[in-house]
């Protein structure tokens, strides 16, 4: 199983290093929360379409929740920790969280709704519920996005004073002239992108059966495996991406909040969408994904850590190195719970 997740570890390196270069071309809160978002979560598809297509639900749900877990709490506080001190480029007093009340909403909503669906487990009707909730969220940010901008370009450029200041607000918008966008650095980026994405489609099935006989060789459920050791791999081009975008100063952060909190979203939305297609491409179209005792606990644990985990961002308009301490010391707590619950090892 090591050698499996060694594996996507470093394709998921090359993934990030991709994404990241060509989010920094394209935009900032809207490609943190959607091209960045997308492909920083592809590791975890992988994982889920695998999982699901080879009838092991249990552990393609608990990879999804598994990597909620992780980036509510330690993957957020490790982004505050980076920004706010002297590891940052720029240190932050705090960073600012009141710009993206879409994302918290979104996440707060799709979060219970998931759990709530979940009583009578997954169908078909589910898999099109969720693949709305995530149309839904991507048309929602782009339309902010476009507002965004023709606000921006309306109290801006009056004040420009000339054509000049002018040309270059667009070009900050449009991130930069069309003849630079072909250039050996974007040319490297899409080239890392392509060899990651092609990494982790052909280590995430072994990973999978790996993990497999791995549960049963030391007698822990699978489902719990998929919970803390997926992550690992799984969420390693969200980590190494957000730690970079963290040390960048304020503008860093905030597309590694909005990738943090579109990538959860995605989890709870698309992310479950293909666990339920691969459920029905394993066993028929009226497939259900039954909600077992172990994974009632980790829906019910994963759905208190990131309500309190959101609570800080709906009731402050700015979060620092405390809070960061806070979701670290949940983390902790939560890996704990892990193993007081209940083992099965059943797979399916």
């Amino acid at each position: 199983m090591l050698l499996w997740l060694g594996e996507l570890i470093i394709a998921s390196w090359l993934l990030s290093y991709g994404a990241e270069h060509l989010s920094m071309r394209y935009g900032a809160k809207f490609v943190g929360r959607t091209l960045l978002s997308i492909a920083t979560t592809l590791p975890e598809i992988a994982i889920v379409i695998y999982a699901a297509a080879d009838g092991f639900y249990g552990i393609a749900i608990g990879a999804g929740l598994g990597s909620n877990l992780l980036m509510m709490t330690l993957g957020l506080a490790v982004m505050l920790l980076i920004a706010t001190t002297r590891l940052s480029k720029a240190p932050l007093k705090g960073i600012q969280v009141g710009m993206f009340k879409l994302d918290k909403i979104f996440l707060l909503a799709t979060a219970i709704v998931s759990a709530a669906l979940f009583i009578n487990g997954y169908d078909f009707l589910d898999g099109f519920a969720f693949s709305a909730f995530f149309i839904a969220y991507i048309s929602m940010a782009f339309l902010e996005m476009r507002r965004e901008r023709k606000k921006e370009s309306f109290r801006i450029i009056p004040d420009a004073g000339n054509s000049e200041n002018k040309h270059q607000i667009i070009e900050v918008n449009d991130s930069g002239p069309t003849e630079r966008i072909f250039d050996k650095e974007m040319l490297k980026s899409v080239l890392a992108f392509v060899a990651g994405t092609i990494g982790i489609v052909f280590g995430a099935g072994p990973f999978i059966h790996s993990m497999q006989g791995f549960s049963l060789e030391i007698g822990v459920s699978a489902i719990i495996l998929a919970v803390i050791i997926s992550p690992i791999a799984g969420e390693m081009p969200e980590k190494i991406s957000m730690m970079i975008l963290a040390r960048k100063g304020a503008a860093g952060a905030s597309i590694a909040i909005a990738n943090v909190l579109g990538s959860k979203i995605l989890n709870n939305t698309l992310l479950l969408a293909v666990a339920v297609f691969g459920a029905m491409y394993h066993g028929g179209f009226y497939t259900n994904i039954e909600l077992t005792p172990i994974l009632s606990y980790q829906v019910i644990l994963v759905t208190i850590v990131t309500i309190i985990a959101l609570l800080p961002l709906f009731f402050k308009k700015e979060i620092g190195l405390k809070v960061g301490i806070l979701l670290a010391g949940m983390y902790a707590i939560s890996l704990f719970v892990q193993f007081l619950l209940p083992q099965e090892v059943a797979l399916h």
